[in-house]
């Protein structure tokens, strides 16, 4: 994903009742010459601009106070100018046009390590620590010049630790001996939204290279010294972020920069930035990581990075990304594979609450399981009715087009149409409006099915179909099956109810809409499997701790003991809205979720008296946790966590909230050692003779 924009995006919502002529001048460019103690937490900065206009207003993090400004060499007083959260303004009223320096400086917050996965996303001050140093675009540590700007940045680091700043390496001095600082300098000489800098304890391995155009590719890895001991592990990093260099630049355009790096991060992050990607030191031995998020973080180089968003009419960015990247890997493997990320994406949607259908055009950047929902997965599947709609060799040219005409400059989701309009010869409005506009999705229906005419094996089908408000215009897929037999039919389906005729070479037994999951539609409940992701982003959820039941025999009574004390915190971790606590009635009572959790043999006689077995079919024993959903008709969705004891479940606290794609899962400590989903074939509507 992009780098974390919450903050970003807060500065910029502030900074709207800045001077307006802070965002209009353009181009402009920023120099930094940065120093960093990170053993001290401290920062000095010398920050040099052109003024926008008189009284010019810049925004700093709390912990960094302004100690001198001059315009043309002039000294010129600091006024403060109010306060947001932990950010300052401050004033200088220095001539339009006039080159100002800043400089400022002070001891910054330490490095948060315990930060968790959704923390992460939210916006986070400027930290500084022996251990990694991380100050993101938003966080207010350096003036902003203008909304979009260039920039130069010269980083001296006290303690020698490598640093940088998305951009070209122009120079680097590293220590020759102890005590001497690292040095290095980078350049932006395109529009950039933010800056953000990087500092750790890193082991750095680069690879030179030449790109298809001549120009020089610089692949680097920033490793910790145990990560970058894994015998191959750099090395297969930079061999995997040329190769995908290569295939974006062989399928959009030459690659926009000339050096990619692999940033390993003490957080548990996943951002993309121009020239790099900043991954969780901990992720990054898993192969998951180079064969699908390595390319997905190459790619925004080109998508966000190299064409920017227009992030005040929508977020494409991310959706076009998953296509090209996730998806299209999965398509490569196999249709199947294919077949099941689409799932994944319509349950996903599903399991909101009916209050999180917010519009595709309304997504700004992923700060929730219900943003991602649409922002990921619905924005991909847009793609992928897009490319069943015109043609493959249509979406390609427009690809190649949108990218001709947007290279660095800002475009939103009607430059995008524009592309795929001229590639393909015809007007997409409607087409993208309704995807755009409409909060949610359709939810199509086969009504009826019969035979009307029938001669030999030719035969004539009527289907009646229904899709409630708001109706969508859909190219909605038809399979006709009998025995091993079938066929598929596209009708164009664009009321709330119609009948339409279809003709067969055989006397088919059942219909079925879109069985491969080609359009983003509400699937009917014989299509959706309970997963956890119901839970995680409920709106009403309920918690009810088995361990604290004391009307269940066999229960460990006595109040909150260690079971029901790790059962809160792993609750207060897994749901995005704070659950209310529940008792055994919630298990048959109408309302939220419910999610039980507990020691083996509490849960275990919970579910006795719900007349539930202590666990499903098909899910394996053991482990030291397992977790499973139960699909219950006419009752309370519910979810289970049963432990071995109670630090099996504070295991589960930082990897559970992954899995909210699963049905079940079963844990050996804080691994997952066995997972799934619940079957769910879908439905059939019997032909009738």
């Amino acid at each position: 994903m992009l780098r974390a924009l919450l903050g970003g995006l807060l500065l910029a919502s502030w900074l709207a009742w800045l001077p307006a002529a802070l965002a209009a001048v353009a181009p402009a460019t920023l120099r930094l010459v940065v120093e960093l103690d990170p053993g001290r937490g401290e920062l000095q900065v010398e920050a040099v601009l052109r003024v926008p206009e008189a009284g010019y207003r810049f925004v700093l993090h709390e912990s960094l106070q302004p100690q001198a400004a001059s315009a043309d060499g002039r000294v010129l007083p600091l006024r403060a100018a109010g306060s947001r959260g932990a950010l300052r303004a401050w004033r200088v009223d220095a001539p339009a046009g006039a080159e100002l320096r800043l400089r400022y400086g002070g001891r910054l917050p330490a490095l948060e390590q315990a930060r968790d996965h959704r923390e992460v996303l939210q916006a986070m001050p400027p930290m500084a620590s022996p251990a990694g140093s991380f100050l993101s675009s938003g966080s207010g540590w350096y003036p902003r010049p203008a909304e979009l700007f260039a920039y130069e940045v010269d980083l001296v680091v006290r303690g020698g630790q490598p640093a940088l700043v998305a951009g070209r390496l122009e120079h680097e001095q590293r220590p020759s001996a102890a005590g001497e600082p690292y040095r290095a300098r980078f350049v932006f000489e395109h529009l950039a939204d933010g800056i953000d800098l990087m500092a750790g304890p890193w082991v750095v391995r680069e690879r030179l290279a030449a790109q298809a155009d001549g120009r020089p590719l610089r692949l680097r890895t920033y490793f910790p010294a145990a990560l970058d001991a894994e015998a191959g592990l750099a090395e297969a990093y930079l061999a995997d972020s040329q190769r995908y260099i290569e295939r974006y630049a062989g399928q959009i355009g030459a690659y926009p920069f000339t050096e990619f790096s692999v940033v390993a991060s003490p957080l548990p992050t996943g951002f993309g930035m121009p020239t790099l990607t900043y991954i969780g030191e901990q992720v990054l031995r898993l192969p998951f990581i180079r064969a699908s998020s390595l390319g997905h973080e190459v790619l925004h180089n080109w998508w966000g990075n190299g064409v920017l968003v227009d992030y005040a009419r929508g977020n494409w960015s991310e959706g076009l990304t998953t296509f090209m990247a996730d998806y299209a890997y999965k398509a490569e493997q196999s249709a199947a594979a294919a077949r099941e990320m689409r799932l994944g994406w319509l349950r996903d949607f599903a399991a909101l609450p009916a209050g999180a259908h917010a519009p595709l055009a309304d997504f700004r950047s992923r700060t929730h399981g219900a943003a991602a929902a649409v922002g990921y997965g619905k924005a991909a599947m847009v793609f992928v009715m897009l490319q069943d709609e015109i043609g493959e060799d249509a979406f390609a040219r427009g690809i190649r087009l949108f990218w001709a005409r947007e290279r660095f400059r800002i475009a939103g989701w009607d430059a995008l149409r524009a592309a795929f309009e001229e590639s393909a010869g015809r007007p997409l409005e409607g087409f993208f409006r309704q995807w755009l506009e409409l909060p949610g999705g359709p939810a199509p229906r086969i009504e009826r099915a019969r035979v009307v005419e029938q001669g030999g094996q030719a035969v004539r089908l009527r289907v009646s179909l229904f899709q409630p408000a708001p109706v969508h215009a859909l190219r909605l897929p038809l399979q006709l099956m009998a025995g091993e037999r079938s066929e598929t039919r596209v009708v164009e389906f664009a009321e709330g109810r119609a009948e339409v005729e279809l003709a067969a070479g055989f006397v088919p037994e059942g219909v079925a809409l879109d069985p491969e999951l080609r359009l983003w539609r509400l699937p009917e409940a014989a299509q959706l499997p309970p997963i956890l992701r119901q839970w995680i982003v409920a709106a009403a959820p309920r918690l009810v701790i088995a361990d604290a039941l004391g009307e269940v025999d066999g229960a460990v009574t006595g109040g909150r003991g260690a079971f029901a004390e790790a059962a809160q915190a792993l609750a207060e971790r897994l749901f995005e809205r704070a659950p209310t606590a529940g008792h055994l009635a919630a298990l048959s009572e109408e309302g939220g979720p419910v999610l039980l959790v507990g020691s083996d043999s509490a849960v275990a006689a919970v579910l006795a008296r719900a007349d539930l077995p202590a666990q499903p079919r098909g899910m394996p024993a053991g482990g030291s946790a397992r977790v499973w959903t139960v699909h219950r008709d006419r009752r309370p969705a519910l979810a289970v966590i049963a432990a071995t004891d109670a630090a099996a479940l504070s295991a589960l606290q930082r990897p559970l909230p992954h899995y909210g794609s699963q049905s079940w899962l079963v844990f050996d400590g804080s691994r997952v050692s066995a997972r799934g989903v619940w079957e769910a074939p879908g439905r059939m509507v019997a032909v009738e003779r």
